[in-house]
């Protein structure tokens, strides 16, 4: 598991966008948005001297956050509710090693129950010694966030009178089940926490964003070359919302489903120590059969929070950037939250498969570049990689043929590949720069040119 904290990923990011020739402006915030038929423009206020002035684009992406500027001048209208309780993120310095280096992990669930809080989520950030520390505040209640009213919080959560604490921040939040009914109006787009507000159960907040991003950035980077029309803009919201409406809807659905572990241990908040450990002790003692038949119900019911990894990975796109291959996506053979079910289906994530390349192992994922399409061929494939060339030449556009197969240099030497890709060796699949599997031919064609010409012209808007 990789677990990337704020302040390591964000100078990561900086300096992509600036490799990119970004220009990056800090100390600045956008007070106002607007547009036209033709282009958007933002306010930007100085923050060390308060000067504004304007910036004029042909398209503007709200990236700004629960408090958008974008979404709430912009004309977004939003479904859900804000404001459905409030937390506070406490990121601190404490060596906590002799308690967790022994059951390494990321994330740490801590019950107290003897704190009227009940319950902290600690996410290790450095091994062992640093950590974000996440307090519920029940009932939207008006506590006090001073670093003495916190320390005591966290003393009582650590158990230990004599570690030693160094707070760093203190951040108040809100739980929110918030989503954008359009993540696109005009010129102007939504993208992560600006179009889709919910706790940080089942971990879904960065990724989902990243997601965002991904599947905007290819699209924008063709329309503003001219090479697709900008009808493909609109596949964004088609793609992306629904998805978010998922996630925002499972992530408050989890926070949900951590009742009744509570109530198996019998936990209330506010109860002493003493009530708590007599509480363990009818659990696990003569006569608890019922209550740990509850605990063990309970605890199934946290996967959806921990695995699920089909809410992770499983996305479905339908849009205009999606060449339906007439055929029906694969019924769920398990609960489509907590199962992942891999398939090559025209709107489905690309799956991934270890191959064997020039003696290292590569994942057929990475065997798609960002910067292209990618045709993914069999052994008998060579007439469609004759098309990916003549279609590339025609649209403008890369469209780069791989083979996979048997003794191939992306040598699928398990099998795998055969059993996962649902076409034969004479088929392609065609996947976007998100890998996203944009269209599939099952087998061979009459005029493979023409055939893939139609599906690219199509994603593109320009058939």
């Amino acid at each position: 598991m990789c677990n990337a904290p704020q302040h390591v990923l964000e100078p990561i990011l900086l300096d992509a966008a600036r490799g990119f020739g970004a220009e990056i402006r800090f100390d600045s915030e956008v007070v106002g948005v607007a547009q036209s038929r033709d282009h958007a423009t933002i306010r930007v206020r100085r923050r060390d001297d308060g000067a504004e002035y304007a910036i004029r684009a042909r398209w503007v992406i709200g990236c700004d956050g629960a408090r958008t500027v974008v979404g709430e001048q912009g004309g977004f209208a939003f479904d859900g509710q804000a404001g459905l309780g409030d937390a506070v993120t406490v990121w601190i310095e404490a060596d906590l090693a002799r308690y967790t280096k022994h059951r390494s992990g990321a994330l740490f669930f801590v019950v107290s129950p003897a704190d009227e809080q009940l319950l902290s989520i600690w996410t290790c950030v450095e091994p062992w010694n640093e950590w974000s520390t996440i307090f519920a505040r029940r009932d939207l209640e008006s506590t006090d966030l001073s670093e003495d009213a916190v320390l005591k919080r966290v003393r009582i959560a650590i158990g230990d009178p004599d570690v030693a604490i160094k707070v760093k921040k203190i951040s108040p939040w809100q739980f929110n089940h918030v989503v954008a009914r359009s993540y696109r109006n005009g010129r102007l787009f939504l993208a992560g926490d600006a179009a889709h507000r919910h706790p940080p159960a089942n971990g879904l907040g960065s990724n989902t964003s990243i997601q965002d991003a991904y599947n905007l950035a290819w699209k924008l980077a063709l329309v503003t070359s001219g090479k697709a029309d900008e009808s493909l803009l609109d596949s964004y919201d088609a793609e992306r919302q629904p998805v978010g409406r998922r996630i925002v809807d499972r992530a408050n659905r989890s926070v949900g489903e951590m009742v009744p572990f509570f109530q198996a241990l019998g936990f209330v908040p506010g109860a002493t120590e003493r009530d708590a450990m007599a509480q363990i002790d009818a659990l696990l003692g003569p006569g608890g059969d019922a209550r740990r038949t509850a605990l063990l119900e309970a605890l199934d019911l946290l996967n959806g929070q921990f695995n699920a990894h089909g809410v992770e990975m499983g996305q479905r796109y339908a849009s205009s950037a999606i060449v339906d291959d007439g055929t029906a996506f694969p019924a769920p053979a398990r609960d489509p939250d907590l199962h992942y079910q891999p398939t090559t289906h025209p709107g489905a994530p690309l799956p991934h498969v270890w191959l064997e390349r020039d003696a290292a192992d590569v994942s057929t994922l990475d065997l798609c570049a960002y910067d292209r399409f990618t045709m993914m061929l069999g052994v008998g494939g060579a007439r469609w990689a004759e098309a990916a060339h003549a279609a590339g030449d025609r649209f403008g556009v890369r469209v780069a043929p791989v083979v996979i197969g048997l003794g191939q240099r992306n040598n699928d030497t398990l099998g795998q590949w055969i059993r996962r890709r649902e076409i034969g060796d004479d088929g392609c699949l065609l996947v976007r720069p998100d890998r996203i599997v944009a269209w599939r031919s099952a087998g061979a064609v009459a005029d493979p040119e023409r055939a893939l010409a139609d599906a690219l012209g199509r994603i593109l808007g320009r058939s």
